[in-house]
């Protein structure tokens, strides 16, 4: 199953040379323009990009670089401290290489309440960045604040590029030269908001990160598949890992919220060594929680992000919430394969039973994909069938279509069930190619704009004719200008 991950894909993303000449020469005879489609195919096949984090004290211009990085105005900007709050992703390129950019809120030590919050998520995203830009303000100099920050990205151990901001011109220089003092190499001096200086900073970022993101799944083949369990608090997930392992490896409670930091356990079932990772319930939206439960929930998040499948439990003896829909969004948003396992069966009589299932067909219409299971993690009802329903996911989130294959089924599509005719033109998918795996990422080249109930109506047959059950698909469309059909 893993063998796939670290073949044929080379430099054309998951096509093979043989499949890439095809496909190009089919794009040719289209009319489109070569250069681009090899540019839409690196975007939709280079997987997770490399992350790089801007962070600083409140109201050094860190969202001003952004933007000034991005080269569009999206991150916002107020002449007051603390404007940002969250982190906010951007997809930037520069001299040809693309990366994420994340947008960090004021970082400041010893702050309570919101602030602190806001102090957690800068420490979350150097924690995830693969590189960091420092950013000071040249005009006030090295604060005690920005020593601390100095100290916390000496901990993290991440490459760092320091961003001495606001040199508007030569006189500025001395102040930006002062910053050597930081012990981080040479300060860059920059003006975020007129762009002086950016470009020979932004040639430092692509020296720190790295060619491609690091792997975070296990890139061993036959290694430990990592299967992250997420859910509500109080939704049985630390029963259902003690129960897989068959004895107490953490700590089961009542009291909801028991679990904090998440939980890595190597367990061994059919004959397999899975890692499991329980994780701490994710209550409410992150920036509504405070103390130790936002902490846990950021923790949570980034187990997701490292594990190749969720395996989302709901509680069965309850409606299913707000929440349950909110956390399993999370793991499709995450891109990773999906298993349902509804917890507490036992304890359902014929009218619940009953009343579940209509929830699932209304609420959970979108995912009708997701294996499903139904267990109970106290009994230790149909834990049998949890694993199959893992590698059946892990199987439809690796499944890769042949490009001619998949252009053959373009094709009845097209002629079976065409795009609704809108002002008086009907769009067509001309050819396409999956681009990538893990999850299967495909790019559609269109001569109109597909509407999205379409799109969803592709994704729908997809499923029927090639399976990928389990797994989310992402569908991008590119819609191109003629340049002269070729006769």
């Amino acid at each position: 199953m893993n063998d796939q991950i670290h073949s044929g894909g080379d430099e054309h993303g998951e096509l093979g040379d043989a499949e890439y000449a095809e496909f190009m020469e089919l794009a040719a005879q289209e009319g489109f323009d070569p250069a681009e489609v090899e540019d839409d195919l690196a975007a939709a096949g280079h997987g997770p990009l490399p992350v790089l984090a801007v962070v600083g004290r409140p109201n050094v211009g860190k969202s001003t670089l952004v933007n000034r990085i991005l080269g569009r105005r999206e991150a916002v900007v107020e002449d007051r401290p603390g404007v940002t709050r969250d982190r906010v992703t951007y997809e930037a390129e520069w001299s040809g290489r693309r990366f994420k950019v994340v947008d960090t809120g004021g970082w400041e030590q010893d702050v309570l309440g919101i602030d602190a919050s806001v102090a957690a998520q800068a420490e979350f995203a150097i924690e995830a960045a693969d590189a960091v830009v420092f950013v000071v303000d040249a005009t006030v100099g090295a604060t005690d604040t920005d020593e601390a920050v100095v100290k916390l990205l000496r901990r993290a151990g991440k490459p760092v590029v320091l961003c001495a901001n606001k040199v508007d011109g030569p006189s500025g220089e001395a102040d930006a030269a002062m910053l050597w003092s930081l012990g981080l190499g040479e300060p860059y001096a920059v003006s975020a908001l007129h762009g002086r200086g950016t470009g020979d900073m932004l040639d430092a970022v692509l020296e720190a990160l790295p060619e491609a993101p690091a792997q975070t799944f296990g890139t061993t083949i036959g290694g430990p598949r990592r299967i992250a369990l997420i859910g509500r608090p109080n939704v049985g997930k630390s029963s259902l890992l003690n129960k897989v392992a068959g004895e107490e490896r953490v700590v089961v409670n009542e009291v909801a919220g028991t679990t904090r930091d998440p939980v890595d356990e190597m367990i061994e079932l059919g004959g397999v060594t899975w890692k499991f990772v329980d994780t701490a319930g994710i209550r409410r939206r992150v920036h509504l929680q405070e103390g130790a439960d936002y902490y846990a929930s950021l923790r949570t998040a980034a187990a997701v992000e490292k594990a190749e499948v969720a395996v989302v439990l709901i509680d069965a003896s309850e409606s299913i919430s707000v929440q349950d829909q909110r956390i399993i969004s999370m793991a499709v948003e995450a891109g990773r394969a999906l298993v349902i396992a509804y917890n507490k069966w036992d304890t359902l009589d014929e009218e619940r039973r009953y009343y579940l299932e209509r929830e699932i067909e209304t609420e959970l219409v979108q995912i009708q994909w997701a294996p499903r299971v139904n267990v109970s993690a106290r009994t230790g009802r149909h834990m049998e069938k949890l694993v199959p329903a893992i590698e059946t996911a892990l199987a439809g989130w690796e499944t890769r279509v042949p490009t001619g294959r998949l252009n053959s089924f373009l094709g009845e599509i097209v002629a079976s069930h065409p795009h609704p005719i809108r002002g008086g033109k009907q769009p067509r998918i001309l050819f396409g190619t999956q681009a990538g795996t893990r999850p299967p990422r495909f790019v559609l080249f269109a001569s109109g704009f597909l509407e999205a109930g379409y799109r969803r109506f592709i994704e729908r047959r997809l499923r029927e004719e090639f399976g990928f059950e389990g797994t989310p698909l992402q569908i991008s469309v590119r819609v191109r200008e003629k340049r002269g059909r070729k006769k």
